[in-house]
């Protein structure tokens, strides 16, 4: 497991741009090894998988997004980043940073705070 701080939500009008951030409390080689990703909720929603990237890189998007959101890393930085451009209202949710790694045949999870995305005019 490794502490996840996230930042960047806010308010923005549809079309527009944010860039959410997820720093780790991890060295470099520690947090290579975990799969990252975003998740986010709406109310009365089920928390849904946005992005995601593995260890070696391979990048998994939502078909509602694939094409307006990049998923990154920064490995001297211990940091993801989720670009979203060209947002929708339907965006708009609570967005969770997600690590995680398999260990004995069993996934573990941890989990930043969340950060509110809205998008409206």
């Amino acid at each position: 497991q490794v502490q996840l701080v996230e930042s960047g939500g806010g308010l923005v009008q549809p079309g527009g741009s944010l860039r959410l951030s997820c720093a780790a409390a991890a060295s470099g080689s520690i947090f290579s090894i975990y799969t990252m990703g975003w998740y986010r909720q709406a109310p009365g929603k089920q928390r849904e998988l946005v992005a995601a990237i593995t260890s070696a890189g391979t990048t998994n998007y939502a078909d509602s997004v694939k094409g307006r959101f990049t998923l990154s890393r920064d490995y001297t930085k211990n940091t993801m980043y989720l670009q979203m451009n060209s947002l929708k209202p339907e965006d708009t949710a609570v967005y969770y940073c997600n690590a995680n790694r398999l260990r004995s045949g069993v996934r573990y999870d941890s989990w930043g705070q969340g950060t509110q995305v809205t998008v409206s005019s």
